[in-house]
């Protein structure tokens, strides 16, 4: 009931279309219910009387009636179904604007395909519910209650005997509608294991076809598609059994109606003329009876779509502005981590415990260890992708979790290893980083990036095509374009994940040249794997699984000879070209 009432609610936004849907069914339902009658006055009175003048009358009042019926079922097939997309695009886009909200542990765990088919597919069936839903149910009240009138006064015992053998429809409906059900259900999970597989083999094309594992993705895909048929061959075996089941009853209701309807005129309780109009009527009462029935498919498969949608929309971000959040507008003296602990999950594993950070403003703060040791973690604690367990995080002694979220990521700049480009053009991509920028600024971003005279060399400048995720551009390429994003975003305080540590060394340098220039006046944490990118840093900090090692500036820790020092040995291969003061 609870999926009803939400499903309602999007029809008040397109009211006036609703209505004018329902306005023109009722009065094509009205014109159905007046051709028997008119037929039966022609039968029982115009003919045995020789009226031609009444004829005609009546066979052109006829005509103009199924012309007025036309043109109001244009109204319904047009307006009506207008109605149901309008209100799938207002859920697509509610959807949509509801994943965007969510935390980034949400998409951790949520397949992208499973989200697609959502978005996409589920949705589709809910618009076909939305347009035919309520105005089967109505059209069929319309015809059950006008034709049951009638048909008591042309006879009252035969309608007795045919509203009887309803209950046979309604029993047999019930019985199948909970295994229709679950059957359109299945469909809907299956199609969305199909989504998911379909975007990892698609995306992953270049590691398909390095590892030659074509094979194996196919015997993936044939896997998930065979279940996907199978699910779908079943629910449409329960629509089936439904359909034909009810097409027998349908048509033993005639065979019933003609029977005791025959046996009626020989015994002299009915005419000509009320037969035929019974069968009439009987036809337009087994119209929404027939109406009803696709119905309950259709809204099986409706509501198990909008069943899904309904889900996903009752997630609650975790991560979100508290009652009284204020605005971020930038800070003047330092960021700090108190006593900051972190674990991904209430059972899992605690990946940060007790960890003390101090940032002043305009100053680098580098950390380094080796993998696992959380310092990607600590840079994605600052923006709040994740909320941190214990402790808490003070930029000018204010806790972030009383900022508002927007204002604070707003302030924040990434650049990390894994560069994400959107499909477009170079255009496209840097100017993500601030929208509202004119042409010039994001010429000028590139600039700042060494990128402008790569793209200013290609035919098509800043309007050049990149491929998706920028697969016809170089690791460094990408790079310099996310770096260039970020001048553009310009933002106060700068994150740098491992930026520089997939690229070879000469791209390196050029790259860490504009780093350097990006994080000029900007207060700075830098996350690396090359010590040599960082030893200008204000503070590095040494963190493993065991919390913070060691800390102090780059000199100062390679006289301790601890774990800084081996480290940075390691990748010199025991040279330190660095003059130790």
């Amino acid at each position: 009931m609870e999926l009803i009432k939400e499903f309602i609610k999007y029809y008040k936004p397109h009211k006036k279309l609703f209505f004018i849907d329902i306005i023109a069914a009722f009065f094509i339902a009205i014109i159905d219910l007046l051709f028997p009658a008119i037929s039966r006055n022609i039968i029982n009175e115009v003919l045995p009387n020789h009226e031609l003048n009444q004829l005609i009358k009546l066979g052109f009042l006829l005509l103009l009636l199924f012309a007025v019926s036309s043109i109001l079922k244009y109204v319904v097939d047009y307006w009506g179904h207008v109605v149901g997309v309008r209100m799938e695009a207002d859920m697509r886009n509610k959807l949509f604007s509801h994943i965007q909200t969510q935390d980034i542990e949400f998409f951790d765990n949520t397949k992208v395909g499973h989200l697609m088919s959502r978005i996409v597919n589920d949705l589709r069936d809910v618009s076909e519910l939305a347009h035919h839903g309520p105005e089967d149910i109505f059209l069929s009240l319309v015809m059950l209650l006008g034709s049951a009138i009638i048909l008591i006064k042309i006879e009252p015992t035969l309608t007795v005997v045919m509203y009887s053998y309803v209950i046979l429809f309604v029993v047999f409906a019930i019985f199948k509608r909970k295994k229709m059900r679950d059957a359109f259900r299945e469909v809907k999970k299956e199609i969305a294991e199909v989504n998911t597989n379909l975007e990892n083999s698609l995306s992953g094309v270049r590691e398909v076809k390095t590892y030659t594992n074509e094979d194996m993705e196919y015997d993936k895909f044939l896997e998930g598609n065979i279940r996907f048929k199978n699910s779908r061959e079943n629910a449409f075996k329960t629509m089936a059994e439904f359909s034909s089941g009810m097409d027998f009853l349908m048509k033993a209701l005639n065979v019933l109606i003609i029977s005791f309807g025959g046996y009626f005129i020989i015994k002299g309780r009915m005419n000509y003329g009320d037969f035929i109009a019974f069968l009439l009527y009987s036809n337009l009462f087994i119209q929404p009876i027939k109406r009803l029935t696709q119905f309950t498919q259709q809204f099986q498969q409706g509501m198990s779509g909008f069943e899904r949608y309904f889900e996903i929309m009752k997630i609650e971000p975790k991560i979100k502005d508290s009652k009284n959040a204020v605005t971020f507008e930038g800070f003047e003296n330092v960021i700090e981590y108190k006593n900051v602990g972190f674990k991904y999950s209430d059972h899992g594993e605690c990946v940060l415990d007790n960890i003390n950070l101090k940032l002043k403003k305009g100053n680098t703060l580098a950390l380094v260890g080796p993998s696992g040791g959380g310092k990607t973690t600590i840079s994605n604690l600052m923006p709040r992708f994740y909320d941190i367990t214990n402790g808490e995080i003070l930029i000018d002694n204010v806790n972030i979790k009383d900022m508002q979220i927007k204002s604070l990521r707003e302030k924040i700049g990434f650049v990390q290893q894994n560069i994400f480009l959107f499909t477009g053009s170079f255009k496209d991509n840097i100017i993500y980083g601030n929208i509202n920028a004119s042409f010039e600024e994001v010429v000028e971003a590139a600039k700042n990036a060494n990128i402008h005279e790569f793209i200013d060399s290609l035919p098509d400048k800043y309007d050049t095509y990149i491929g998706e995720k920028g697969i016809k551009l170089s690791g460094g390429q990408k790079q310099r374009i996310a770096i260039a994003r970020v001048f553009l975003k310009n933002p106060p305080i700068l994150i740098l994940d491992e930026a520089t540590s997939a690229l070879d060394n000469d791209t390196e340098i050029k790259i860490q040249e504009s780093l350097e220039k990006l994080s000029n006046g900007r207060t700075t944490i830098v996350i690396a794997h090359r010590l040599s990118t960082i030893r200008n840093a204000d503070e590095i900090i040494v963190i493993t699984k065991d919390g913070i090692l060691e800390r102090g500036d780059h000199n100062n820790l390679l006289r301790k000879e601890g774990v800084y020092s081996k480290l940075y040995k390691s990748q010199f291969k025991g040279f330190i070209p660095d003059k130790i003061v």
